[in-house]
């Protein structure tokens, strides 16, 4: 598996390219911004987007959407719940101060359970996972799981916001990333990597 990580956006967003190494079709997960720089990273790597991917309907994640669609003319994939809130997200950005583009509607829909087949060696499975946004979803792979901002090295993600939900989030962790091998590999929306066995044992809020 070909991964990729770029920091984009004011809000510092984790921005992930996925790809397969025989077919170079890829996935990008969490286009938020500085999509100039997305498109030099799959240039670099000689990759064509297959997908692209929201973890969750915020938007410093989907801020890119429309201009990585416009450029690439890859299918746009969120869970149900985000599917709506993430074409109208300039209003959202405003109240930041960051100008933003509605994102186009999403031409799939992903729902628990269902698979992301990026090329012909990458699968995504989804997972959803609420309570840090209602539309919020990770992608499992092997040795690998994106989250979003589901969990955080030695944090969580916030549940202030509209449609999150402290136990919700709490409980989908509990049920959906730390019954993972301890050995996988935790790809959050911000921040650095960890891994399920550390967060497990170390993160305060699951103790």
């Amino acid at each position: 598996m070909i991964l990729k990580t770029l920091v984009v956006g004011p809000l510092q967003v984790n921005c992930y390219i996925v790809g397969c190494e025989q077919t170079k079709q890829a996935a990008v997960i969490d286009p938020g911004d500085n999509v100039d720089r997305i498109l030099m990273a799959l240039a670099d790597q000689q990759l064509k987007v297959q997908y692209i991917i929201n973890t969750h309907e915020h938007f410093d994640h989907v801020g890119g959407n429309k201009k990585l669609k416009e450029a690439t003319g890859a299918e746009l994939l969120v869970h149900p719940r985000a599917s709506e809130e993430i074409t109208k997200i300039s209003s959202r950005g405003a109240v930041w101060g960051v100008p933003v583009d509605d994102s186009p509607p999403a031409d799939r829909l992903l729902n628990e359970g269902d698979q992301v087949e990026v090329g012909d060696t990458v699968s995504l499975k989804v997972l959803y996972t609420p309570g840090h946004s209602l539309g919020s979803i990770s992608l499992a792979t092997t040795g690998a799981v994106f989250v979003g901002d589901l969990i955080f090295s030695g944090s969580i993600g916030r549940t202030d916001f509209p449609g999150g939900d402290y136990q919700t989030l709490i409980d989908s962790v509990r049920k959906k990333i730390f019954v993972l091998d301890n050995d996988t590999i935790i790809y959050s929306g911000h921040g650095p990597a960890t891994t399920v066995g550390r967060e497990k044992l170390s993160n305060p809020f699951f103790h």
